[in-house]
């Protein structure tokens, strides 16, 4: 592929809801740019797109693909990106490397709940973007109720650029409203330009009207001819469309099926002429050594600078860093610096990526994409710049997690393969999180519902060789007192030679809660040695690490020392320390103990009829609602709920919403567990005690 300008390079992302065909899409532009000589199929797992064995395997888009061609003058970077929510994090990074997006709706379908996501994420970020109903051959296409779907759901800055001639099996081609032109299509694509035909007239005259009254408004100049004639020309009308989707204040709208490939060629033809090229964006750097902040702009006369946005690892690809050069030319040999690791990085081979397959190129100009092979610290997220300026980009704003589980490995001793193929994993993948939680003596991970845990652990067993199984993560409950106790512990043993001797009296006081541990010393006259004190504290905290009422760590306790006495030859610090944990545990039993739950913060923004279910279920989960309010054209449910009733909430949420709502939680404080999930809790440990 030759070399491009920056101004005529587009960087544009599909996105939409599942199984919407934004895939196909791209298989299809692959196609009529002669990149491939066929077009694949998702059922028989040979796209260009969807080449990973778990998308193979699935038969649905799991990582952000990219693939690069040609049309026209121009060169297109596309990033194919999944429609599933547990692949959100694929989506975040591939909007952090584009200026334009083609939102896909199945006109089928409409407007569906992933179209809503995506559109907030576009709106969010300013990004200019193009609506396509693709699907216009299946036999329940609406375009009608897909384009008023639009208008009100997203908005009615969605407007017709290209209208249907025909409709399920009578789609045949499309009316390009800017150039007043009808194209009908044949077998392969192919297609000849005709008049628009008769009985489309009047519908085509009032949608070109209202283009007319946008493009007038978008700029005064026109606006003032517009006012005098009436009219704008179609290099006026062409000038305030493309002003309008460059401020995000207009979303042309486009028809298309890519199974029939009609259409394609008017949706790139409006994607190189009224998309923005890289020209148009401007990010926010900040300096490492001053902190100031400061704008990059595009260009390759301005310093070099590139950002890593996505990695792989498939034996097919070795270890390839997807990088999007911002300024400046990064070319093979160069020696950049890894702001982020700051260390220096020596840049290898380069390549031009199509789906699994890549070509090698000698660099990558200002505003393209392109990737590298096995950079040793540069990782997702991380800038590339040249070690005087030593830039790092605000970068990419992955999602919280949604969904926890534990996992257990099928085979002992698998664990420390298991932790290097998931922190491996997490490189690719930062949308999860690996916890190996000390007090739960569990591995947790953290990522966005059920099917992004099976498709990791699908990954670490075909990559690392190991079988792993999820499991509900444990609760770190905790135990405290509420009353004031006072009690002896003494350690006493005689078993010939030296014994051991050590006396306390412990008074025990709840503090505060999560004020923590506290210890004081209140021995007078001597009644046990100062340096005896020390070994009773440790033996107070290695009784509370191991709880008393069942098992769980204490907290929020205040332990004075306040008498006791010592044997001038058997007392030991080793002594004190036993007589410290007797006392303390014998004190626990008189100051009425309980424990304690991990209480979360949980915001769940839905849908207005959603409200009534999702609040039912807080209230069934013990959930205590603290307010509502409205978030845009949903509501934001606040609600307090045990962590123990959060487990595969997500899930949950999904299905009762329909996958239209979605939550976020924090941990909040701790709270006294009634009292028949105490017994339980207790009966439990008491039971695991015994076996």
């Amino acid at each position: 592929m030759k070399k491009f300008e920056t101004d005529k390079i587009r960087n544009i992302v599909l996105v939409g809801h599942q199984s919407c065909g934004k895939t196909m899409l791209g298989e299809v532009a692959l196609f009529n740019a002669g990149v491939i000589n066929r077009i694949g199929k998702i059922e028989d797992g040979n796209t260009v797109l969807d080449s990973a064995p778990d998308e193979i395997e699935r038969q649905i888009s799991i990582n952000a693909s990219l693939a690069s061609f040609e049309h026209g003058n121009y060169k297109i970077n596309l990033l194919d990106s999944p429609g599933y929510e547990d692949f959100v994090g694929e989506v975040a990074s591939a909007l952090e490397v584009v200026e334009s997006a083609i939102v896909v709706i199945s006109a089928d379908s409409g407007v569906e709940v992933g179209t809503e996501r995506v559109w907030k994420f576009l709106e969010n970020r300013g990004l200019p973007r193009i609506v396509c109903i693709n699907r216009m051959d299946k036999e329940h296409a609406d375009y009608d109720k897909c384009l008023a779907d639009a208008q009100k759901t997203l908005g009615a800055k969605v407007m017709p650029l290209v209208l249907p001639i025909g409709l399920g099996t009578t789609f045949k081609g499309v009316v390009d409203l800017l150039n007043k032109k009808a194209f009908i299509y044949s077998d392969g694509g192919k297609f000849t330009e005709e008049e628009i035909p008769a009985d489309m007239a009047a519908q085509v005259d009032e949608a070109r009207q209202a283009l007319m009254d946008f493009a007038a408004e978008a700029d005064d100049s026109l606006l003032e001819k517009f006012l005098e004639s009436g009219q704008l020309n179609d290099e006026e009308l062409a000038r305030g469309i493309a002003a309008g989707c460059s401020a995000g204040t207009l979303a042309p709208l486009v028809v298309t099926s890519a199974t029939s490939n009609i259409g394609i060629k008017q949706l790139l033809d409006m994607v190189t002429s009224l998309m923005p090229s890289p020209l148009w964006r401007e990010e926010v750097a900040i300096l490492t050594d001053s902190g100031e902040t400061k704008m990059i702009k595009a260009g390759s006369s301005e310093s070099v600078l590139g950002f890593v946005f996505k990695s792989l690892s498939e034996k097919h690809l070795g270890d390839l860093s997807f990088i999007r050069a911002f300024s400046g030319e990064i070319s093979g040999g160069n020696e950049l610096y890894d702001s982020n690791a700051e260390s220096g990085e020596r840049i290898g081979q380069l390549y031009v990526i199509q789906g699994k397959e890549r070509k090698e190129i000698d660099s990558i100009p200002a505003g393209d994409i392109g990737a590298a092979v096995k950079l040793k610290s540069s990782k997702v997220n991380h800038t590339l710049s040249t070690k005087a300026e030593r830039t790092i980009l605000k970068g990419i704003d992955f999602p919280a997690p949604s969904l926890y589980t534990a996992i257990e490995t099928e085979a002992k001793g698998d664990m420390d393969k298991v932790g290097a193929g998931l922190h491996r994993l997490v490189e690719e993948d930062p949308s999860f999180h690996i916890d190996v939680n000390q007090e739960l003596h569990q591995t947790i991970l953290a990522g966005q519902g059920e099917l992004h845990f099976e498709v990791i652990l699908a990954k670490l067993h075909r990559k690392y060789g190991v079988e792993v199984n999820m499991i509900p993560p444990g609760i770190p409950y905790r135990e405290t007192i509420t009353a004031m106790a006072e009690a002896q512990g003494k350690h006493k043993k005689q078993s010939g030679g030296r014994g051991q001797f050590g006396d306390v009296w412990l008074r025990l006081e709840p503090v505060t809660r999560e004020d923590g541990f506290e210890f004081v010393s209140a021995i007078v006259g001597g009644a046990v040695p100062s340096k005896f004190i020390p070994a009773v504290e440790k033996g107070v905290i290695d009784a509370m690490v191991d709880g008393v009422v069942a098992g769980y760590k204490f907290q929020d306790v205040k332990v004075t020392i306040y008498d006791g006495s010592f044997h001038s030859v058997d007392s030991s610090d080793a002594a004190f320390k036993m007589a410290g944990s007797k006392g303390f545990r014998a004190a626990v039993k008189e100051a009425k103990p309980v424990i304690l739950e991990p209480i979360y913060d949980v915001e769940v923004v839905v849908p207005e009829e959603y409200m009534g279910d999702v609040m039912g279920d807080m209230s069934m989960r013990r959930g205590k609602i603290q307010g509502t309010e409205q978030d845009g054209k949903m509501q934001k449910v606040k609600a307090q709920v045990p962590l123990s009733e959060l487990y595969k909430y997500a899930t949950s949420l999904r299905s009762m919403t329909q996958g239209r709502a979605l939550h976020t939680r924090k941990y909040s404080h701790y709270e006294i567990v009634p009292h028949e999930l105490a017994q339980k809790l207790i009966a439990e440990a008491k039971a695991a005690k015994e076996e």
